[in-house]
């Protein structure tokens, strides 16, 4: 028993994405509202995010920027340098993000005004659904 509570002490930042993702998955789901399946999405990504930023971490590893004659030669130690990719990608992630956010808002401004409400069982209601 103490081997899996120290298992899961150890890799407790999974488990708070886990619990993020669900979270999330859930407002998506079990939500009525298009405004809280939004948050829901947003919460989701986020989790997702945080998930993909942690995987490049490495403990006591540097920057990115090496000298170029050291790195041809071979005398750079991989493990002492942190990958740039998840974290260029994630940006990218979060710039897509906040586009579709805005977007989505953008949509359910216009179904507002349409419908007058934004809770989705009286929208299918008004549309004959």
């Amino acid at each position: 028993m103490e081997g899996l509570l120290g298992e899961i002490v150890a890799k407790y930042n999974y488990w708070i994405y886990v619990v993020l993702m669900m979270i999330g998955f859930y407002a998506m789901i079990g939500k009525r509202n298009l405004v809280k399946k939004l948050i829901g999405m947003n919460i989701f990504q986020t989790a997702i995010i945080l998930f993909f930023v942690s995987t490049g971490v490495k403990r006591d590893a540097g920057l990115a920027i090496v000298d170029k004659e050291l790195a041809l030669a071979g005398a750079i130690d991989v493990a002492t340098v942190v990958n740039p990719l998840p974290h260029v990608l994630m940006l990218t992630a979060i710039v897509v993000g906040v586009s579709v956010t805005g977007v989505a808002l953008a949509v359910m401004q216009r179904i507002h005004r349409e419908h007058g409400t934004l809770e989705e069982d009286e929208i299918l209601e008004k549309i004959g659904r």
